[in-house]
């Protein structure tokens, strides 16, 4: 059984939730929590907003135990990038590139060693 969470537009880079989402694969939920928790940055801040939701749909809709869920798959992928500009020297324009992230979570219930 797994349960999902997405963040879509996320006005983030995906270079910079990459990290934050390596960080936390693999790992049991509570144990993610905490790494997300203290690890400094915005990107924590959105990776662990989706976690929680995750968990919360594990828990609501699929009655699933938090003790028995681990981080199966995290992903930050690229979005739409706004793409804006500004006035440069000689006349020129220079680009601005908004880039935004859809983040994606998915938790696993661990199996059971028979």
């Amino acid at each position: 059984m797994e349960a999902k969470a997405i963040a879509k537009y996320v006005r983030m880079s995906p270079i910079k939730l990459k990290p934050v989402a390596d960080l936390v694969r693999g790992k049991d939920l509570e144990e993610a929590l905490t790494i997300l928790k203290f690890t400094p940055g915005k990107g924590a801040e959105v990776v662990e907003k989706v976690v929680r939701s995750a968990a919360a749909n594990a828990e609501n809709n699929f009655d699933l135990s938090r003790d028995n869920l681990y981080v199966a798959e995290v992903y930050a992928n690229k979005g739409p990038t706004m793409k804006r500009w500004r006035a440069a020297d000689r006349g020129r324009a220079a680009m601005i590139l908004k880039r935004s992230s859809h983040v994606g979570v998915t938790l696993k219930e661990k199996e059971e060693a028979k």
